[in-house]
């Protein structure tokens, strides 16, 4: 089965000299395969006549199509397509009563859409992409294709409206725009339980409950979005991306309050960070697929069993591989013979702000390390990272070295007017021209594809591996890079930590990196600095220690233990008072044993 995708947001006849119709060989015999569209004014491909020669796609300067070779009997398992040339999706996953179900894939390959259709929000059209409103004529129809099936049972309360869903959607920014009042305001209209007092204490709301949501960061937003999901009277919940902009601490507690929440109801989550995935979910959806072409639901496996598969990158039983190489973790022993001159030095450090304070001891940074910063949001590692950058002048203290800095901020603000290809232009030169760039930085992170689209125009996630790649391409002794994981798949950001550490030891450069994902930190840092303190009121930060010891005294502070997957050597988070949980407690090693 042969799909043609075309990227409408990429495809700009206007500034092309349409290549893809030029150089069409069945085209030049005078077959039409594409044409210009009077209605989108985009291209259009006939998937009959195409020959997927892919003589289109490398010519078209924009990145705008994709001619894609699928197995035939996927054909019969088509549940939604978007428009001719549009994304599809091919089957679903079933919740369960008891389980917490996990969908876990890249970006752009459906899983939203997944969500949208097991709410009830969308009807699929199971290919017939010109039906733009649902009818229960078409309801039927899809009730009718899954008789006799899970899907089928699932269904059919949900299109009778028997069943009633909660969703919590991906964009929590988006909430003040659609909510107004406070945060107790917001909560109480959705309270159908009297559960509000209980859930804002367990998701460390409390004190925003007065607060304008207008006024809230990221991570309340998040608890907030969370709360107002799990306070309605559901029968199946959703939670799409629940961990963005938490830190390990409310990650690991938004986990227990949502499994709690399964023991009673269904649930399915869509979950980029492998371990808070691995210590969440029963049983897990894998995903394969191509980004903004289409995307395959797999046959569902125990949460061990489908994150090592996704790893691996191979499905045994449909005989795809969805990755070019296996994710390989390695358990990594403390440098203790490593010595390297100091770059940085620092005395102990001392910021005061009106109504936060931070102490930083004194340490130092050490050229070729990559040093993780761990720890709860808001306790100062970001204001550290601006120290170093210059950004910020410490009340108390110095440091002391001489040394260029790349510095990629917290939060991305796409206010460049132009493309991608003028961006780098204009910070890195010619930089972005060389072997190296195309072969170290562009590929990993897969910067080429949006080379020529506007900055204002990127996703969250394409403008997080465009700060990466410019804050990498800089010339400079030290990389400060503030939580490269945010908006990021799970691919992504295994490729932005390889990538990041390569360049790193390659070129004996420091880096200072800022994340909350457990397994980018173990991915990418040799010695780790902790962060504890009261989160908005005072921080303070220790190192930089041995990976080993630095992980130790951060996970002591979370009160959870890792161990290594036998057959990976992934961090995989102990069951809280489980065998393993309390013997690694005993012994004091919170972070690695081997299972």
């Amino acid at each position: 089965m042969r799909i043609a995708v075309v990227f409408k947001d990429r495809c700009q006849p206007k500034r092309c000299n349409l290549e893809c119709i030029t150089f069409c060989p069945p085209q030049r015999t005078g077959t039409e395969v594409i044409w210009i569209d009077k209605e989108t004014g985009k291209a259009a491909i006939s998937e009959e006549t195409c020959i997927s020669c892919g003589i289109c796609v490398k010519k078209c300067p924009f990145d705008a199509i994709r001619i894609i070779g699928l197995p035939e009997p996927l054909k019969e398992d088509l549940v939604h397509q978007y428009s001719k040339n549009g994304f599809r999706l091919f089957r679903l996953p079933v919740p369960k009563a008891g389980e917490v179900i996990g969908l876990l894939g890249p970006n752009g390959i459906g899983k939203t859409t997944i969500l949208s259709i097991l709410s009830g929000e969308l009807c699929p059209n199971l290919g017939h992409y010109r039906r733009t409103r649902a009818t229960r004529e078409y309801w039927d129809e899809v009730l009718a294709k899954y008789k006799g099936t899970e899907l089928h049972d699932y269904l059919e309360p949900l299109v009778a409206k028997k069943v009633r869903t909660a969703l919590k959607p991906q964009y929590v920014d988006k909430l003040p725009k659609v909510a107004k009042g406070t945060v107790r305001d917001l909560l109480k209209k959705v309270d159908d339980q009297g559960r509000l007092d209980d859930l804002a204490s367990r998701l460390y709301l409390e004190a925003v409950l007065h607060r304008d949501i207008a006024h809230l960061s990221g991570g309340e937003l998040q608890r907030t979005a969370i709360a107002a999901t799990m306070l309605k009277d559901a029968d199946v919940y959703f939670f799409d991306e629940p961990s963005s902009y938490l830190d390990i601490y409310q990650r690991l507690e938004v986990a227990k309050v949502i499994q709690t929440l399964s023991k009673e109801k269904r649930v399915v989550v869509v979950e980029h960070d492998l371990a808070v995935l691995d210590f969440l979910a029963d049983t897990v959806y894998l995903m394969y697929g191509s980004e903004g072409a289409y995307g395959v639901v797999a046959q569902p496996r125990h949460v061990r069993t489908a994150i090592n598969t996704y790893l691996g990158g191979y499905l045994k039983e449909e005989n795809i591989r969805f990755r070019d190489r296996e994710v390989i973790f390695e358990a990594r022993p403390p440098r203790k013979d490593w010595k390297a001159e100091a770059l940085v030095r620092f005395e102990r450090l001392e910021k005061s702000f009106d109504d936060f304070s931070l102490t930083v001891e004194g340490g130092s940074l050490r050229k070729g390390e990559v040093v993780g910063v761990v720890g709860p949001n808001a306790t100062g590692k970001t204001t550290f990272v601006k120290m170093l950058a210059g950004e910020e002048t410490p009340t108390a203290g110095s440091i002391e070295g001489k040394w260029a800095v790349s510095y990629k901020p917290q939060y991305i603000e796409p206010t460049f007017d132009g493309t991608v290809r003028e961006l780098f232009a204009s910070q890195v030169g010619n930089r972005a021209e060389g072997g190296w760039f195309e072969t170290e930085v562009a590929q990993p992170l897969q910067i080429r594809g949006m080379i020529e689209r506007r900055v204002k125009e990127l996703s969250g996630g394409e403008l997080q591996r465009v700060a990466v790649a410019l804050a990498l391409t800089r010339d400079a002794d030290i990389y400060l890079i503030d939580e490269p994981s945010a908006y990021l798949d799970s691919n992504q950001r295994m490729a932005a930590a390889r990538t990041i550490r390569r360049v790193m030891e390659n070129q004996g450069k420091t880096g200072l990196i800022v994340d909350h994902d457990v397994y980018f930190i173990d991915m990418v840092a040799d010695s780790i600095m902790v962060f504890s303190g009261e989160p908005g009121t005072r921080g303070h930060g220790e190192g930089p220690y041995p990976m080993r010891e630095g992980m130790n005294r951060f996970l002591t502070l979370v009160e959870v233990t890792f161990r290594r997957d036998a057959d990976t050597n992934r961090p995989r988070i102990n069951k809280l008072d489980s065998r393993l949980d309390r013997e690694q407690k005993t012994a004091g090693e919170y972070y690695y044993a081997l299972a």
